[in-house]
């Protein structure tokens, strides 16, 4: 369904809604529901809701909506940045981070956030899944990629004898390579958590 129509007939239901309900907490967030419509049609964002809600049914990773090879040319980028956007993920040499952005006193952060590990995990429910191609390179990789008739969100091929996922963001036109092995990473990062967690509470007087 198209934005224009599915912007009027999603407030035509939100407003029904809200009129038969009685709790003051519900309505307000059936307004503000409304609101994010509103907001997304006068500022101009149609086609980048549209493009957002493909993505959404896609196989691949989270979105992101910028990458860059340095944390350097990340911070110049966010630094410059007229109004940054708060929580937007971007990638920094294929790893992913948050924008963190406080507007009262312009504190602006970049934060590494394991979106891709999760994703990763998930695809390994029932083991480690199969190449459909091997190579040498990265380069290689990215040629064979982009000379596919039709570019997937994402493939899992080998490099370099490792298991990868390249994902492809089409927002952006980017191909990002994680290795499966990222999800050891997250398991030993949950390891430390519980053991953290173990020490704080064995700390605590018993009553």
């Amino acid at each position: 369904m198209e934005f224009g129509k599915l912007f009027y007939e999603a407030l035509n239901l939100l407003g029904s809604i809200h009129e038969n309900t009685q709790s003051p907490e519900e309505k307000e967030l059936l307004l503000a529901a409304a609101e994010a419509l509103r907001f997304i049609n006068t500022t101009g964002q149609q086609y980048d809701f549209e493009d957002y809600r493909q993505e959404l049914r896609t196989d691949g990773p989270e979105m992101v909506i910028a990458a860059f090879s340095t944390r350097e040319e990340a911070e110049v980028w966010l630094k410059n940045h007229p109004k940054p956007p708060h929580m937007a993920q971007v990638l920094i040499a294929d790893e992913y981070h948050v924008v963190g952005y406080a507007r009262d006193i312009n504190l602006r952060r970049l934060l590494r956030t394991p979106s891709v590990e999760y994703h990763l995990e998930e695809m390994m429910h029932d083991g480690l899944p199969p190449a459909v191609a091997t190579f040498n390179t990265r380069e290689e990789a990215k040629a064979w990629f982009y000379n596919l008739p039709e570019r997937p969100s994402q493939a899992v091929i080998q490099l370099g004898g490792e298991h990868y996922l390249a994902a492809y963001h089409r927002n952006i036109d980017h191909l990002a390579f994680h290795p499966f092995s990222l999800v050891e990473r997250l398991k030993e990062w949950r390891k430390k958590k519980e053991e953290e967690e173990k020490e704080v509470k064995e700390s605590k007087p018993q009553s």
